[in-house]
């Protein structure tokens, strides 16, 4: 598909599920793409931690692809450029403190100097083939927050990624309601907008708010303190050093994306007075009430660093008395994990304290107030509902629809919509999908080798080893190994059972292919009877000289 004189709009991920975004704007022969994020694994996707964007569609083309244009730093906006950047080969465009991620991100992969990376001073107005684009300052729970105003020759777009409302955020600039009523005045086709908190009736509050929640459970706490946050929060961060300094306490820092996040900001102008950084073994040796560790893992994540305190397998160490904060949402689909991680806290006696308790998190993204802020001030003739999934979207299209916008395009990942002229329209669809990335290698989500994987979960594997002599007769008996098959007790007795059917399954007149055929079905069929389960069974055949 190549997008003629008309504006297009798709969507290869984001529009049904929150995560992932990466959204295609196409014109006069070209397509510009707008993030390039990723998810996170979740217990369908076993020994998975990241789910990237499957971009056949746009890798077809991309030599249309005239550049990728980044809004800001979260993972599920910037998190797949590391493994799928460079096949695309197109430039990327991003402010400084997005740019410094990034690019730290690259060098990690070997791949410096192999992806262009541009970077473009904030407010500043830049061109990519067709699309001449204004970066518009918006608040939210990283620095540089960004809305693109998107000029194109059949309309105007803009494209919100992720805001809030915030007249006092602790780092960046707020979003200037002077600056956004402008951008309506002159008058916009479509607005592309996050939809994430559209059931939240009450506005998501000022960052600024949480410092006096987080100051006060800091306060109280007579043990060491452990507060857990999206790394990539760097408000959230300064806030923390903040409370820090006010209560006394060192600062330690428990994750390497931690790390990342202060050493990008400090370098880009940001956190410069955020408190000297103590490690471990000297926050083990104060005093327990001197210390505050920020960690990883607020959202149930095995492997980071707070899942390893609760555990008992970090260098960090928490006992009865001390306190844990979660200054963080519960991110859809992660409450089991969440709830593992806290009910090992509590064995260990640990105090713990969610937003549900106290006023220690706010989210980065617009409840209704400031959807419908945002509808008044830009005046669009199209609502675009992304970041959300379906029930999310209907309802920013419904909301949105209802406040006075004129049309709505509702439309899910893969739809091809034309904006203009005569817009909204569903052209077509195109294919999308995941990939998951296991180790190094990246896989179709539903490939084989996830597809297998979940089939050893669910019933076991069966090892079949059979002896086949120089005559092609039996040369002994199959050897049985089990893995994962609920036979406990009854091991033994399942393995001379599986044994004698293998051997009556065995056929010496038959193929090797049918041969391992006929003893992999005698050998489920007899797991079935005594498990009711339908383990695989890997028959290899043993052949002697």
């Amino acid at each position: 598909m190549t997008p003629g004189e008309e504006l297009l709009f798709c969507a290869l991920g984001g529009s049904g599920e929150i995560g992932m975004n990466v959204n295609l704007y196409g014109t006069q022969g070209q397509w510009l793409m707008v993030d390039l994020g990723l998810t996170f694994a979740d217990p369908d996707y076993p020994g998975i931690d990241l789910i990237l964007p499957d971009l056949d569609f746009i890798e077809e083309r991309r030599d249309m692809l005239a550049g990728i244009v980044l809004t800001h730093g979260h993972e599920d906006h910037i998190g797949a450029i590391p493994y799928l950047a460079a096949d695309l080969k197109a430039p990327l465009y991003a402010t400084p403190f997005t740019a410094g991620l990034i690019a730290e991100k690259l060098e990690e992969e070997g791949l410096t100097g192999q992806v262009k990376l541009n970077v473009i001073a904030r407010d500043a107005s830049f061109e990519i083939g067709p699309f001449k684009l204004t970066y518009i300052a918006l608040a939210h729970s990283i620095p540089e927050g960004n809305g693109l105003l998107i000029d194109t020759p059949h309309g105007r777009i803009f494209h919100t990624g992720d805001w809030k409302i915030d007249e006092t955020p602790v780092l960046g600039e707020p979003s200037s309601h002077e600056t956004l009523e402008r951008v309506g005045e002159e008058g916009i086709l479509a607005l592309v907008c996050d939809s994430t908190n559209v059931f939240q009736d009450a506005p998501s509050g000022s960052e600024a708010g949480v410092h006096e929640g987080l100051r006060n459970e800091v306060a109280r706490a007579r043990g060491r303190v452990v507060i857990t946050t999206f790394a990539s929060n760097a408000a959230r961060l300064q806030t923390i050093g903040r409370v820090a300094n006010e209560t006394g306490r060192r600062v330690c820092m428990a994750g390497r994306s931690l790390d990342r996040i202060v050493r990008v900001a400090k370098a880009t102008g940001y956190l410069l007075d955020f408190p000297e950084i103590i490690g471990f073994d000297e926050a083990m040796r104060l005093p327990r009430k001197e210390v505050l560790i920020m960690a990883t893992g607020g959202q149930g994540e095995q492997r980071a660093a707070l899942g390893r305190i609760a555990l008992g397998n970090h260098d960090i160490k928490l006992t009865e008395g001390d306190t844990v904060i979660f200054s963080s949402k519960i991110i859809p689909g992660n409450e089991a994990a969440i709830g593992r991680i806290m009910n090992a806290l509590s064995d260990l006696g640990v105090i713990i304290v969610t937003d549900r308790q106290a006023h220690v998190h706010v989210s980065g993204h617009p409840g209704r107030p400031e959807l419908a802020q945002m509808y008044d001030w830009i005046r669009p003739e199209i609502i675009v509902p992304v970041h959300g999934e379906p029930r999310h979207m209907a309802e920013h299209a419904r909301f949105a629809l209802s406040h006075g916008v004129p049309k709505a395009a509702l439309q899910k990942n893969g739809d091809v919509v034309r904006l203009a002229p005569d817009g909204p329209t569903k052209l077509s669809e195109v294919r999308v999908g995941r990939l998951v990335l296991d180790g190094d290698v990246i896989l179709p989500a539903d490939g084989s080798t996830i597809t297998e994987r979940r089939r050893l979960g669910f019933s076991g594997l069966i090892s079949v080893a059979v002896p086949v002599g120089s005559n092609g007769e039996l040369a002994g008996k199959p050897i049985i190994r089990p893995f994962g098959v609920p036979i406990e007790e009854d091991r033994e007795d399942f393995i001379i059972d599986a044994t004698d059917s293998a051997e009556r399954a065995f056929n010496p007149s038959a193929s090797e292919d049918q041969l391992r055929e006929a003893v992999r079905l005698a050998v489920r069929r007899c797991a079935t009877a005594w498990t009711g389960k339908k383990p695989v069974v890997d028959v290899m055949l043993v052949r002697s000289n």
